[in-house]
């Protein structure tokens, strides 16, 4: 994502902000964004038979899910108040939203990649071949972060190749062209990618940093806790639409099915990407996940990343200026600037069987 669209994201929600947008407030209405991913099909499954509505009616409410072709694009709607929740990983909502002052609540840590992200060579065999290439990729989001970290567990730096920011729309294409040798890429474009051209070499990919780059449901914080009944909702619609589709019957197959030719792929291909996501099928293991002292290490790692690429604010003195909380009540960063939340209370609902 480039500077650009965060300076524009910026100016709307502080325009909503001033306005009282986001001041909490009781209601009925809500509208959620999500955008194609292995991991978030099952928002669209849930949206188109059903299970959205059935949970949504229980408590009152009206829940309209929107999908949006272009994924940078949903936040930016989010942040400017556009939407109340939306699917984005956790460096996204650091960066975006929380960044610019939107608070934010990670609902569900629904899943991580683990190895569907990848980077992808033409010309070399091995990450060290990687030096001294153009890398295309969506500049500034997790795949820039993918790269960082692959150049630094490789003992290179970001100095050792260039990078062309490609819209995550266009880099499935532009991978295919002779100028463009080196891409960072996600599912579903890196399976495009990789059936359009079999013999490139996937050098590193999101399996070799478990946990680090996580898929969740991100909820306006102020929204959601002046209408609880939108997390009660969003969660049970999340667990029963998964139950659904990891069950071993025609139903399940069905399902996957569904959410394959969504993405652009076959039920084969869909399944192919599921064993490179870690989802948390049962609320136990997303608890457990969302609970877990690790998370803390990771937003770490995050938020370094984001604070050396300049994206906390214009002008942030260090990577503090941006307060996060975990399960356990702990903070990391400035206290008194909390803009981003790991909140598994809805989810232990789910757990507990209370929903």
């Amino acid at each position: 994502m480039n500077k650009a669209f965060r300076t524009l994201a910026l100016v709307a929600a502080t325009a909503c902000l001033a306005s009282g947008a986001f001041a909490a407030e009781k209601k009925t209405d809500f509208k959620v964004a999500w955008s194609v991913y292995s991991g978030w099909m099952p928002w669209g499954y849930a949206a188109e038979h059903g299970i959205i509505d059935k949970w949504a009616d229980k408590y009152g409410i009206d829940i309209e899910l929107v999908q949006l072709n272009d994924y940078i694009e949903s936040i930016n709607q989010f942040t400017a108040g556009t939407y109340d929740a939306c699917g984005m990983t956790n460096m996204d909502a650091l960066t975006i939203p929380a960044a610019n002052g939107v608070d934010t609540t990670g609902l569900i840590l629904g899943d991580y990649s683990n190895g569907n992200d990848a980077i992808l060579l033409k010309q070399g065999e091995t990450m060290a071949d990687i030096k001294g290439q153009q890398v295309n990729l969506v500049e500034l989001s997790v795949s820039h972060y993918l790269l960082a970290r692959a150049l630094d567990m490789n003992g290179m730096a970001e100095r050792d190749v260039t990078v062309m920011n490609t819209s995550d729309a266009d880099i499935a294409a532009a991978f295919m062209t002779p100028d463009v040798t080196a891409a960072a890429v996600w599912n579903p474009q890196l399976s495009m990618i990789k059936a359009q051209a079999p013999d490139v070499a996937e050098v590193f990919d999101s399996s070799q940093i478990p946990g680090e780059i996580i898929d969740m449901m991100a909820v306006n914080t102020e929204v959601l806790e002046a209408n609880p009944a939108l997390g009660k909702a969003l969660v049970g619609a999340w667990f029963e639409t998964l139950a659904l589709m990891s069950a071993d019957d025609e139903a399940a197959r069905q399902a996957r099915t569904f959410m394959a030719e969504r993405s652009g792929t076959d039920l084969a291909g869909y399944d192919q990407q599921l064993t490179k996501t870690r989802i948390f099928y049962d609320p136990a293991g997303a608890f457990a996940f969302a609970s877990d002292p690790a998370l803390r290490e990771t937003m770490e790692k995050v938020r370094d990343f984001s604070f050396d690429k300049g994206l906390l604010g214009e002008g942030a003195p260090s990577a503090d200026v941006v307060g996060m909380q975990f399960a356990d009540g702990s903070t990391l960063g400035d206290e008194s600037n909390v803009k981003l939340r790991f909140d598994p209370r809805y989810v232990k609902m789910a757990q507990d069987g209370v929903l």
